[in-house]
């Protein structure tokens, strides 16, 4: 599998940004990922903060 060049924490953050209000569609234009990432992200680390990840 390929390895991601956002870390865990980086991805908590962008997922973040969608839940202080940003569209999907904003976020995934400006990190420059697709909207199925996102959501394959959202599902596997809804809900988690930084702290959570160790």
């Amino acid at each position: 599998m390929k390895k991601s060049k956002f870390s865990e924490s980086q991805i908590i953050k962008i997922l973040s940004q969608q839940e202080s209000g940003q569209s999907v569609s904003d976020i995934c234009r400006e990190h420059g990922i697709s909207q199925g990432t996102f959501y394959s992200w959202k599902s596997k680390y809804s809900g988690m903060e930084v702290s959570q990840l160790k």
